[in-house]
C-alpha cells in the first residue's frame, strides 16, 4: 500500500546537512539538518487514520485488505521501518520561549522523514512525532505518549474541517513500550504508551529556524548554534522563497531586498489572518513560542491548546502558562511580538527599519480586516459593511461574558434567530440561548479560591513590603486575579438560579435587540427578503461550527484508548470531519462506523436521554477540572 509513496527530498538538496552521525543530543553548528534513524517500538498498532490527510500522500483508502494496510501504516509510521526513498532527519532550529532567548532547540521528538510528491505534483514533508532520540533531544528521550499524540492527531484534522491553515496528521500509531511521564509536573509519574504521530505539511520550517545565527542574547545569554553564518541565512531564504513564495521570487529575481521585504510582508499577513481565524472559533494555541510559528502561516505543534468553553476573553489553556503570556485575548499581540524576532533573525538580509515599518503596516489593520469579515459571517451579515459591525460584535462577546455563554453553541444559536420572530418564539430562543450560559454550580467551580488564605496573605504583605521577592514568587496580576475570584465567589453563595437566569435573560434582551435592528437594515437593503434569509441562514451555519474537539471530548477518546479501545478516538475525527453537518449527519457515519466492525459510542444533540455527554453540548462539570500542561 505504502509503495505509493514517491519522495523527493528537497529540503535536504537545497540545505546544509551536519556531516556528524553521531545520534545523542549535541550542539549542531552550520547546518539545518542532521541525519537521524528512528527507534523501534515493541508490538506497534494502528489507533486510527485520516484518509483525507494520506490522500494528500497519494494514498488511497485500501479496498482489498484494510486490516493488512493497517498493519503495513503501523510498521513504517511508528519508525520501525523506514520507506524506500525516506532519508531521516531533524531539523534545527532555536526559539523565544515564554519571552526569553532559549538557544538550540530543534526536532527533539519529530523526525523529517522526506518529502512526497502528491497526485498533482504538489510537495508535501511529512514527520514521525515521537520516534526517538535525535540531536536536539537535550535531556528529553524523543518520545511522545498516547495522550498528547490523540490530542495533536485530533486537532490537526479538527482545524483543517473548520477551514483554519494547519499541519495535518496522517496516523496515529501505540505501541507497548512504555515511558515515564509526571503528566502534572506533581512528583506522581506515570507509565504511558509510546506513540507516533505521521505530520504532514508543505514544510515544518518556523520562524525559530531563521534564530540559528542569534549572537548571544542579552538577557538569557544563550546564542544560536550558527552564529556568523550568514552564508546559511541567504540559503535558507533563497530556498524558502523559491519553493513556498514562488510568485514573489519571480517578481523580485533581481532584487534580493525587496524580495525578502514582500515575503516578511506576506508571512505578516498570513500569521495576522491565522490568529484572526483562530480568535473566531475560539482556539487557544498554549504556546505560541518562536519556534511554534510556521514560516508558510499554517497552524503548527499542538500541545496544550484548548478551544474555549465558557467565553472568558482571559482564558489560559496552557496549566503551565502561570502569568496567563499566551491567553486567548493576548494571542494577536504574541503573534505580532513573534513576528518582530522573526524580523530581527532577517538582518542584514532584509534591514530592520524595513521589516518593522512593514509589520506596522500591515498586521494590526489585517488582522481588524479579516477578524471583521469572518465575524460578520458568523452573525449573517452578508449584505453590508458598516461601521457599528465591529461595536455589535464586541458587545456580543461582552454580553457572552457577563452570561458565562458557551462560545461555540452561542454562535451555533444565532442562525436561528430572526427579525420578525414571534414573542412565543423569542421566549423559546431566549431559553435555549440561556442554557448555554453558565449555571451557578458551574460559576461556583469557575471562581472557587485556588491560593491558600495564608498564601494569599503573605503576597499581598510582600506586594507592600517586598516587591521583589514577589516578582520570585508570583505577580500581581495573580494577587489580583485571586481577590477577584474570592469576590466572585462570595457573591455566588447568595445567588439563586431565578437571579442568574433572569439576570442572563435581561442581557441577551438587550444585545439581541441591536442584533435584530442590524438584521432590519440587511432586509432593507434587499429585494427579496426570503432569499436573504435562505443565504444569511446557509452563511452562518458554513462559519459557525457545531462540533469542536473540546477537551472533555478528547478525554473521552483518551481514556477509552489508554483501555485498548480505539473506537472512540476514530468515531470522533469522523465527527470533527464534518463540524458544520447536523446531528443527522453523524448519525449517517455513525453507522458506517458500526458496520465497519468499530464500537461507536457517540452520543448525538438529538439524544439527550444517553448517558454518555452528547458531543455539542456544554462541557459536562468535570470538564473543568480538565489541566492541560
Amino acid at each position: 500500500w505504502l509503495g505509493a509513496l514517491r519522495f523527493d527530498n528537497l529540503a535536504l538538496r537545497s540545505l546544509p546537512v551536519d556531516a556528524s552521525e553521531e545520534s545523542g543530543p549535541r550542539a549542531v553548528p552550520g547546518a539545518c539538518f542532521a541525519r537521524v534513524r528512528p527507534s523501534p517500538l515493541q508490538n506497534p498498532r494502528l489507533v486510527a487514520m485520516s484518509l483525507p490527510a494520506l490522500a494528500l500522500l497519494g494514498l488511497e483508502a485500501p479496498a482489498a485488505d484494510p486490516a493488512a494496510a493497517e498493519a503495513e501504516a503501523a510498521l513504517f509510521f511508528s519508525g520501525n521501518r523506514v520507506p524506500a526513498g525516506a532519508e531521516p532527519a531533524a531539523h534545527c532550529y532555536c526559539g523565544h520561549q515564554f519571552g526569553s532567548f532559549a538557544g538550540q532547540l530543534g526536532d527533539g521528538a519529530a523526525m523529517y522523514l522526506g518529502e512526497v510528491l502528491g497526485p498533482r505534483g504538489e510537495r508535501w514533508e511529512i514527520q514521525l512525532k515521537g520516534a526517538g532520540i535525535t540531536p536536539f533531544s537535550r535531556q528529553a528521550d524523543g518520545r511522545k505518549v498516547l495522550r498528547s499524540s490523540i490530542r495533536e492527531f485530533l486537532c490537526s484534522e479538527a482545524m483543517f474541517h473548520l477551514g483554519i491553515p494547519t499541519t495535518r496528521a496522517g496516523t496515529c500509531v501505540t505501541s507497548d513500550s512504555r515511558v515515564l511521564r509526571d503528566i502534572f509536573y506533581d512528583g506522581n509519574p506515570k507509565n504511558e504508551r509510546c506513540t507516533v504521530v505521521l505530520r504532514i505539511a508543505s514544510t515544518f520550517i518556523r520562524f525559530g529556524s531563521f534564530e540559528i545565527f542569534k549572537p548571544p542574547d542579552e538577557y538569557t545569554g544563550r546564542k544560536g548554534p550558527s552564529v556568523n553564518r550568514n552564508d546559511i541565512r541567504i540559503q535558507m531564504l533563497d530556498y524558502v522563497i523559491s519553493t513556498f513564495y514562488p510568485e514573489i521570487q519571480e517578481a523580485h529575481s533581481d532584487n534580493t531586498v525587496q524580495r525578502n521585504a514582500a515575503f516578511f510582508r506576506e508571512i505578516t499577513k498570513r500569521t495576522a489572518r491565522l490568529v484572526a481565524e483562530w480568535q473566531c472559533v475560539g482556539f487557544c494555541h498554549g504556546v505560541l513560542n518562536t519556534d511554534n510559528m510556521s514560516i508558510v502561516g499554517l497552524t503548527i505543534d499542538y500541545g496544550p491548546f484548548g478551544f474555549m468553553d465558557r467565553y472568558d476573553p482571559e482564558h489560559v489553556c496552557n496549566g503551565s502558562d502561570n502569568t496567563g503570556r499566551y491567553a486567548y485575548n493576548k494571542q494577536p499581540e504574541i503573534c505580532k511580538w513573534n513576528l518582530g524576532k522573526l524580523a530581527e533573525a532577517l538582518v542584514p538580509e532584509l534591514p530592520l527599519e524595513i521589516s518593522q515599518l512593514i509589520l506596522e503596516e500591515e498586521y494590526d489593520a489585517e488582522f481588524e480586516k479579516h477578524y471583521l469579515q469572518k465575524m460578520r459571517k458568523k452573525l449573517g451579515l452578508i449584505q453590508l459593511e458598516l461601521e457599528e459591525d465591529s461595536k455589535l460584535v464586541s458587545e456580543l462577546l461582552e454580553t457572552m461574558h457577563l452570561t458565562a455563554g458557551d462560545f461555540t453553541n452561542t454562535f451555533y444559536l444565532l442562525s436561528s434567530f430572526s427579525v420578525d420572530i414571534d414573542p412565543s418564539k423569542f421566549e423559546d430562543f431566549l431559553e435555549e440561548l440561556t442554557s448555554q450560559c453558565a449555571s451557578v454550580e458551574e460559576l461556583k467551580v469557575v471562581f472557587k479560591p485556588q491560593m491558600d488564605p495564608r498564601q494569599l496573605s503573605m503576597m499581598l504583605m510582600l506586594a507592600q513590603s517586598n516587591p521583589q521577592l514577589l516578582a520570585l514568587i508570583g505577580t500581581k496580576a495573580n494577587i489580583n486575579k485571586e481577590l477577584e475570584r474570592i469576590e466572585q465567589f462570595s457573591k455566588l453563595q447568595q445567588l439563586t438560579a431565578d437571579d442568574l437566569l433572569s439576570r442572563n435573560k435581561r442581557h441577551w434582551k438587550e444585545w439581541l435587540e441591536k442584533y435584530r435592528v442590524r438584521l432590519q437594515k440587511e432586509i432593507e437593503s434587499v429585494g427579496n427578503a426570503d432569499a436573504w434569509n435562505t443565504e444569511r441562514v446557509k452563511v452562518m451555519n458554513s462559519n459557525n461550527p457545531k462540533y469542536i474537539l473540546r477537551n472533555y471530548i478528547a478525554q473521552n477518546a483518551i481514556e477509552a484508548a489508554e483501555n485498548g479501545d480505539f473506537s472512540e478516538v476514530r468515531n470522533v475525527l469522523k465527527l470533527l470531519e464534518h463540524p458544520f453537518q447536523e446531528a443527522e449527519g453523524f448519525q449517517e457515519v455513525k453507522e458506517d462506523a458500526e458496520e465497519e466492525g468499530a464500537a461507536a459510542t457517540a452520543a448525538v444533540c438529538s439524544q439527550e436521554t444517553r448517558s454518555k455527554q452528547s458531543y455539542c453540548s456544554k462541557p459536562p462539570l468535570w470538564a473543568s477540572e480538565l489541566c492541560v500542561t
